[in-house]
């Protein structure tokens, strides 16, 4: 007879956070882009797309560390608005692009990066051609290595 009142609590303490988590949720995906520009280039053109093209209102910025918070608007919530960052990256592999928008499907931040690639196209022409990777050193010597001077 006291087991049914501690099963009960723990089924009751289980229960609760798989509640929690089947309620409201927020999109936290973000969607990426590896960039062939250089940083300045895509940093400065993220910039303009978001406040010069889209009118957004730009709450915080940082140049050195790569990132850009601002306020998102669409349509579809009414014309409130929700935050938005761009973050841009410069690493080895290249300059990568990331767009959060928390509390927005994920096709709203695919969106803005779609426009942000075409942006870049446009006003910066195709991208620079990266040059081949050296071939690898299969560890045999140079064809030219034994002879003699």
């Amino acid at each position: 007879m006291r087991r049914l009142p501690s099963i009960a609590v723990l089924l009751v303490a289980l229960a609760v956070p798989l509640a929690g988590g089947l309620g409201a949720r927020h999109a936290s995906a973000s969607v990426a882009y590896a960039s062939p520009y250089t940083f300045e280039q895509t940093f400065g053109t993220a910039l303009r797309l978001v406040r010069v093209d889209l009118d957004f209102k730009i709450v915080e910025k940082d140049v050195a560390s790569g990132y850009l918070l601002f306020e998102y608007r669409s349509p579809e919530s009414g014309g409130r608005a929700t935050q938005g960052a761009i973050e841009v990256v410069n690493g080895r592999a290249g300059v990568h692009v990331a767009v959060q928008l928390p509390a927005m499907p994920q096709y709203h931040e695919q969106v803005l990066l779609d426009a942000l690639v075409k942006k870049l196209a446009a006003e910066h022409g195709e991208p620079p051609k990266k040059a081949p990777p050296p071939p690898a050193d299969s560890g045999a010597p140079p064809p030219d290595a034994g002879a003699a001077p």
